[in-house]
């Protein structure tokens, strides 16, 4: 698949990149080429071949969750460098 000069200056603006004018062709010949590639990834028959979600055949061992509680309430709260009775005071972000 062949770019012109301006899809790759709305995929530039798109991506937040700046791409001098020098640099305008050898980016154009890159990105074509990547896209020649992907292309003929399409030609690979898949059919039965079923989908990969991860590249590890290693499965997660987890245990059960369980609520129980570790600090109390008060045992949080007195590590805060600022409190008010039951809350932190944090400093205001929103106006």
């Amino acid at each position: 698949m062949k770019l012109d000069l301006e899809t790759l200056q709305k995929i530039a603006h798109l991506s937040r990149l700046e791409i001098s004018e020098k640099d305008n062709d050898q980016m154009l010949s890159d990105m074509s080429n990547m896209l020649t590639f992907v292309e003929k990834l399409n030609e690979v028959n898949t059919d039965g071949v079923a989908a990969l979600t991860t590249m590890s055949h290693e499965i997660n061992v987890l245990r059960d969750d369980v609520a129980k509680v570790n600090l109390t309430h008060a045992e949080v709260l007195s590590n805060a460098p600022k409190k008010d009775e039951d809350y932190f005071r944090v400093p205001k972000v929103l106006e």
